[in-house]
């Protein structure tokens, strides 16, 4: 079985030619052969002319000599039949194709007389009267005529046009098939995660270029994805560790140890805080996962989302205000159709990722708007904010942010990832602006109609 490209596209241009030639080489001697049978029966009639007028010029006295210095007298057998059929060849000294007798008769009775088909069957007569006594003069090609020369000709070209071809069809098939090669030779390095892949041909315009751009690009972005996914996984098994560590270790040291209750107590708070740390981080992984499915739920109700928002706030209150941070509301009534549970976790998370951000003392502002045809949430913190390098991988999965404050406060990089997933499956928009030491301004933007109450309502 013929498995290489490189062969398959050879033979295919290989049989294609030759397939081609065939057919043109028959084409050519079907159009052709009216014209050059044509052809040669008028040079037939010319030379049998001009062989007869010889004869009476020279009254049959040393014809065959004298003919034998004439070159053009050689491309043909001349016979010369008398009355009684005795015949006389002159020209060259070949074997001599037959002529039907009835011919020579009809010749003899002065009418001239011809045959078309092949070269070696062609032949023209002509009646010769000399010195009171009839002949017939038959003229016979001896060499190739033009017909013949043709087909030599165009085979020997047609072959020419095989061969090269054939060879330039072996070196452009390998310009095609070598790209193909080395990206199957890429494809295997990067399946053993070696994605530092680099090609000489990305400037090239065709189709081949294209893809060796396109491998090019998903080479780095898993590249980026691996390295995100290891830094996941290290930041996780950092978080999973720590709290773990700790639970069996002031397990072990209350129930092996004579300690006091306040300092009992004291190691319980430490075990159910590091368990939730856990749960949350759990959950934060199941709610990804269960958001990227195609089957996550989706339940649109109609509902006040600024009693939404400031009912979260007050949830969080425990958080802010142990930060004696200051929180500037603008919560006019709003009515929104949307996920009421999913749009909850958006705003549990970016108010959770601006108190977390913002030092003590400092102001986070929530803003809520009712735009013509859309809802408009900005939260804008006085945090420690965030450079550009940051803003472009902000919600990617598994990314954080400014490590080491993320290691002081929690946190495993996939708030913002579940934010942007929920905001997506609303058809909606975040974004965010932010510079370093200036704090950051989420702007959460859903599409939907959108009804304004009076504050009685």
């Amino acid at each position: 079985m013929i498995r290489s490209l490189y062969v398959r596209v050879a033979l295919t241009f290989m049989l294609s030619v030759i397939l081609g030639l065939i057919i043109a080489f028959y084409a050519s001697n079907y159009w052709f052969r009216d014209m050059f049978e044509s052809g040669m029966q008028k040079d037939l009639s010319n030379a049998s002319e001009d062989i007869a007028a010889i004869f009476r010029e020279m009254k049959g006295v040393d014809m065959d000599a004298y003919l034998h210095h004439l070159h053009w007298v050689q491309r043909y057998y001349i016979t010369v039949f008398d009355e009684q059929l005795h015949r006389t060849v002159l020209g060259p000294d070949q074997p001599l194709p037959e002529i039907p007798q009835q011919a020579v008769e009809q010749v003899l009775k002065g009418q001239q007389a011809a045959q078309s088909g092949e070269p070696i069957e062609q032949w023209v007569g002509r009646p010769l009267s000399l010195n009171g006594h009839s002949y017939a003069v038959f003229v016979q090609p001896v060499m190739r005529n033009n017909e013949d020369n043709f087909r030599y000709i165009l085979f020997t070209v047609l072959a020419i046009t095989l061969i090269m071809g054939s060879l330039f069809v072996l070196i452009a098939a390998r310009y095609l098939v070598q790209p193909l090669k080395l990206m199957t030779r890429a494809t295997q390095r990067i399946s053993k995660g070696d994605f530092d892949i680099t090609f000489t041909w990305l400037e090239r315009k065709d189709e081949v270029g294209e893809l060796a751009r396109s491998f090019s690009q998903m080479a780095g972005e898993l590249k980026q994805l691996e390295l995100m996914r290891q830094d996941f996984v290290s930041s996780v098994s950092h978080e999973i560790q720590s709290p773990l560590t700790s639970i069996a270790g002031f397990s072990k040291m209350i129930r092996y140890s004579d300690l006091p209750e306040e300092e009992r107590n004291h190691y319980l708070d430490i075990i159910q805080t590091e368990s939730e740390r856990l749960s949350r981080l759990s959950e934060n992984l199941l709610s990804l996962a269960s958001l990227e499915s195609e089957h996550h739920p989706f339940h649109p109700v109609v509902y006040r989302l600024d009693e939404q928002i400031r009912r979260i706030i007050v949830t969080q209150e425990p958080i802010w205000s142990a930060k004696r941070l200051d929180l500037q509301l603008n919560l006019p009534p709003v009515m929104l159709s949307a996920d009421e549970d999913q749009l909850s976790q958006v705003w549990i998370n970016l108010l959770h990722n601006a108190i977390k951000f913002t030092p003590e003392g400092g102001v986070i502002r929530v803003k809520l708007e009712a735009l013509v045809d859309r809802v408009q949430v900005t939260v804008h913190d006085s945090g420690i904010g965030m450079g550009p390098e940051e803003l472009a991988h902000i919600f990617d999965r598994f990314y954080k942010a400014d490590r080491a404050r993320q290691r002081e406060v929690g946190g495993s990089g996939l708030g913002l990832a579940i934010v942007r997933k929920i905001v997506d499956l609303h058809c909606g928009i975040i974004t965010v602006d932010s510079k370093p030491g200036q704090g950051s301004l989420f702007k959460v933007m859903l599409p939907g109609a959108v009804k304004k109450r009076n504050a009685g309502a």
